[in-house]
């Protein structure tokens, strides 16, 4: 691997879940300590698909998937599963914003490198809790929803940065506390502390998000308070409801006039 896109495209295309959190680990470092360069004539990019997968678990549409309560040991297993699967698509996500949109600053590449690495050391952490419990990745259905949308805004990086992020990732913010105080209700403090330190760091993943959708608009001279409007219309017109958590979506870098608009009936 010479180049941060030879890196983002392996890390991708990796199956065992296992070893795609330890290759980004490696990569982040890699690129960290300035070994992996963004060339400037790389060739465009491949067109997106989905990224390499284990057999297990089952892809289902979410309303597929069974509701199951936190008071047993197997419902809390399965809501940790929920959350491990959207940690290895976070994976992606942040290999694939790195890997797609070319041509811009450095500072750009070393956010979402980082995303990945932060969202391996999550993946990791919830996979070993599911298995102190008895379960283990690819033991409950999971949906595809997150790469889905990710297929969706491959074309445009604005899009990407407004969607995925600040729409589908800002989501844990509003959720996560209540699944905290839920668990800690339950005696599993071991869980509510894996979740703490992720809704810590996903508030500057979302900021990340925030950051770079800022600077595609303005780039292009576009009003960011506007075209998310648009945005959210045309892509996400069901995944936004509340209650939203105002103090986090500050902290990653929503403004009031946005908050405002989304409580809005």
């Amino acid at each position: 691997m010479q180049s941060l896109f030879d890196a983002a495209a392996l890390c991708l295309a990796t199956a065992d879940p296992g070893e795609k959190a330890a290759l980004t680990q490696r990569c982040a470092a890699a690129f960290a300590c300035g070994e992996l360069a963004i060339p400037e004539d790389a060739p465009v990019p491949e067109p997106i698909r989905m990224p390499g997968r284990p057999s297990k678990p089952r892809l289902v549409h979410p309303r597929d998937l069974p509701r199951r309560g936190f008071g047993t040991v197997e419902g809390r297993a399965a809501f940790i599963h929920a959350v491990c699967h959207i940690e290895l698509n976070a994976i992606d996500l942040g290999w694939d914003a790195a890997y797609r949109f070319r041509g811009l600053p450095r500072e750009f590449y070393a956010d979402w490198v980082s995303v990945a690495n932060d969202e391996s050391r999550h993946f990791a952490m919830l996979r070993k809790r599911l298995q102190e419990l008895g379960y283990d990745y690819g033991d409950f259905d999971a949906h595809n929803g997150l790469w889905e949308m990710c297929e969706k805004t491959a074309h445009d990086g604005l899009a990407r940065m407004a969607l995925v992020p600040r729409v589908l990732e800002a989501r844990g913010l509003d959720v996560t506390p209540g699944m905290i105080a839920k668990l800690r209700s339950l005696g599993d403090d071991a869980t509510a502390d894996i979740l703490v330190v992720i809704l810590r760091e996903e508030v500057g993943h979302v900021a990340a998000g925030s950051r770079w959708y800022r600077w595609y608009c303005g780039q292009r001279g576009i009003d960011p308070r506007s075209r998310f409007r648009e945005l959210l219309r045309e892509y996400a017109g069901g995944y936004l409801h509340g209650p939203f958590n105002l103090e986090a979506r500050l902290s990653a870098g929503f403004d009031e006039d946005e908050l405002a608009a989304l409580e809005a009936p």
